[in-house]
């Protein structure tokens, strides 16, 4: 006598939602089975619940995905955002420990080794150029080693000893600055952050903003 085997061990669920519906197929109408037990109706709105089931849970795995890669991306936003943050504290405060622990940030303990006035190497071969967007100019230099950050200043024209004010503050060896004038002449200098302090200032590029 043969035995019932259904081979439902190891299937997928959509596989085991196929499989079901290959066995109602074939009892539909099979004069041999004429009253399936449960009724084939139950069988079919059990296997659709949970076919969609899975659908609904394999949306919601993508966008669980989906939210987390969002999650990640803001968190890294923030520690950019800080860490710039971070930069120019450290200069503005220029290492005065009671200014830096008054603006929330913990400060590393010495390493016992005396530490020069300030970075000697100023950024090279500052360039301004048009941006494609209007009010926007592009800045490029030439990395300075163990760099932690770069300021930038801009000025009108023509500048002064108090015309420059802070432009951005930026962790790689470019930056793009905008909300200025179309038409306007503007001057820009950057300076490093090391572990030794702020760099002097480069030399300045100027340009007529876009």
């Amino acid at each position: 006598m043969s035995k019932i085997k259904l081979n439902l061990k190891g299937l997928s669920i959509p596989e085991k939602v196929a499989r079901a519906r290959q066995i109602v197929t074939a009892l539909t109408g099979n004069a041999d089975f004429a009253s399936p037990q449960p009724a084939l109706a139950d069988v079919t709105a059990s296997v659709n619940a949970l076919e969609t089931a899975y659908n609904e849970a394999q949306v919601a795995r993508q966008e669980a995905k989906a939210k987390t890669s969002a999650q990640g991306q803001k968190e890294e936003e923030v520690d950019h955002i800080l860490s710039q943050l971070a930069s120019y504290i450290d200069s503005a405060s220029g290492g005065d420990e009671t200014k830096i622990k008054n603006a929330g940030l913990d400060v590393r303990a010495s390493s016992g080794a005396s530490v020069s006035g300030g970075s000697s190497t100023a950024p090279a071969a500052l360039e301004a150029t048009a941006s494609d967007y209007d009010g926007q100019i592009d800045l490029r230099w030439e990395r300075v080693e163990k760099a932690k950050s770069y300021l930038i200043e801009k000025s009108p024209d023509p500048p002064t000893g108090t015309s420059w004010s802070q432009a951005a503050v930026v962790t790689k060896a470019r930056a793009s600055v905008s909300g200025l004038t179309s038409g306007t002449k503007y001057w820009f200098r950057v300076a490093a952050v090391t572990t030794s302090g702020q760099s002097a200032w480069s030399d300045p590029a100027t340009k007529i903003a876009p």
